[in-house]
């Protein structure tokens, strides 16, 4: 019977409806797999350690004047400067810089290459979630005495490109760098302690000699337990660095920010602001194209109103004359929910190639999520439709006389 009333409906459904039914719902379907898959693999980029569009960070200092080396306390910050600080309204986060009250030096050498550095050095340490380098190996153990090191990314290339050219000597990438073993040798409160020292990472946010927050906390401690830990920088992390609020309260202060952070900032703020429009964009289109299904399913019923009424009228439930509308709205979401998984894989093979180029490590997120998220899309849409064709039907059977 069903066959029948198919023959029958079937002759009156436009083709170019279904093909802009089907391929506004197939855009749709794609923007939005497309866009949960992306944010996925690219989330290395935005969250981890060495990532390009980070939150934004400013180091604050205070000036340093002629009368700087007269004060009693030089150029710290005190409690309430900083509580004063953590308390404004563009402040999301802050963390103090805890320099070493102890003598460091520190041994560096490779066997294989002969080469034999010694020099005095210091170590400061700041909370890790200010750390933009990867913390799998950010942890001092204390049992085989290994210290992990930070060190800026700028020292390596002013060795590079300044005195290894001067003295002829080879240039060194990070993973070499990495490979050099330190002796680090420490002196203070009448304590000799000698560590293994192995560099970790490479900081483009801070300008300083890195260890964990908490083997500084310990040495402190241990070399200077009497001595007072005052910081002289902070780390600040600010929602939005083209503030004008912020840069007057750092000006009438006194402070400074380092290494113009505040406007690369801006400038990753309105990166970040662009990137947020272009969403709510595709957002917008995902939902319009929705829209415009349901248009479709609507024109494709009105059209055909008579002969709908007509098998009412002869007999036919509204139940059994949806029928053929709900299977061919199925069969068609069922269609581009394939093509879709299918585009999807294919844009995605183009633009991986050219996040593996911005990232050394992208991750290697699986299609698995999305292909359930777009299984619950098709059935949450079919269903949508169904009940949709369902309550179209008996409207036209209440309004048949």
């Amino acid at each position: 019977m069903n066959r029948l009333v198919w023959k029958l409906l079937r002759q009156h459904i436009s083709i170019g409806q279904l093909t802009g039914f089907f391929f506004a719902n197939l855009f749709g379907v794609v923007i939005i797999l497309l866009s949960i898959q992306f944010y996925k693999d690219v989330i290395p980029l935005f969250s981890a350690g060495e990532s390009f569009m980070k939150k934004d960070y400013l180091v604050v200092s205070k000036q340093v004047d002629a009368f700087s080396s007269f004060r009693k306390k030089g150029n710290t910050f005190t409690a309430e400067e900083i509580k004063d600080l953590s308390e404004q309204p563009f402040t999301q986060a802050i963390g103090q810089f805890t320099p070493s009250r102890f003598d460091v030096s520190a041994g560096v050498g490779m066997q294989r290459g002969g080469m034999q550095f010694s020099t005095e050095m210091f170590f400061e340490s700041v909370p890790d979630a200010f750390i933009d380098v990867n913390l799998n190996q950010w942890h001092f153990d204390e049992d085989t005495r290994s210290l992990p090191i930070i060190i800026p990314r700028n020292y390596l290339n002013l060795y590079n490109f300044g005195f290894a050219q001067s003295r002829n000597l080879p240039q060194l990438s990070e993973g070499v760098i990495s490979m050099i073993g330190m002796d680090i040798r420490i002196r203070g409160n009448g304590q000799t302690e000698s560590f293994k020292g192995n560099i970790v990472g490479f900081s483009n946010r801070l300008n300083t000699i890195l260890v964990p927050d908490e083997f500084m906390k310990w040495a402190n401690n241990t070399f200077a337990p009497n001595t007072e830990v005052t910081p002289s920088r902070l780390i600040v992390e600010v929602n939005n660095p083209a503030d004008a609020d912020m840069a007057r309260y750092f000006r009438e202060k006194g402070y400074e920010i380092e290494d113009d952070k505040l406007d690369a900032g801006k400038m990753t703020y309105f990166l970040r602001l662009v990137a947020g429009i272009v969403l709510a964009i595709g957002l917008l289109i995902s939902a319009l194209s929705f829209y415009i299904l349901m248009l479709s399913i609507y024109l494709l019923l009105q059209k055909n109103t008579v002969k709908l009424e007509s098998l009412l009228l002869i007999g036919y439930s509204p139940a059994q004359v949806a029928l053929p509308y709900q299977a061919l709205t199925a069969t068609l979401n069922f269609t581009v929910l394939i093509l879709s998984v299918l585009i999807l894989g294919s844009i995605r093979t183009l633009y991986m190639k050219v996040l593996s180029q911005l990232y050394p490590n992208p991750g290697s997120q699986s299609l698995a999520t999305v292909v359930c998220i777009g299984i619950l899309l098709f059935a949450g849409v079919s269903l949508i439709n169904l009940i949709s064709i369902r309550r179209k039907i008996r409207m036209i059977w209440r309004n048949k006389d």
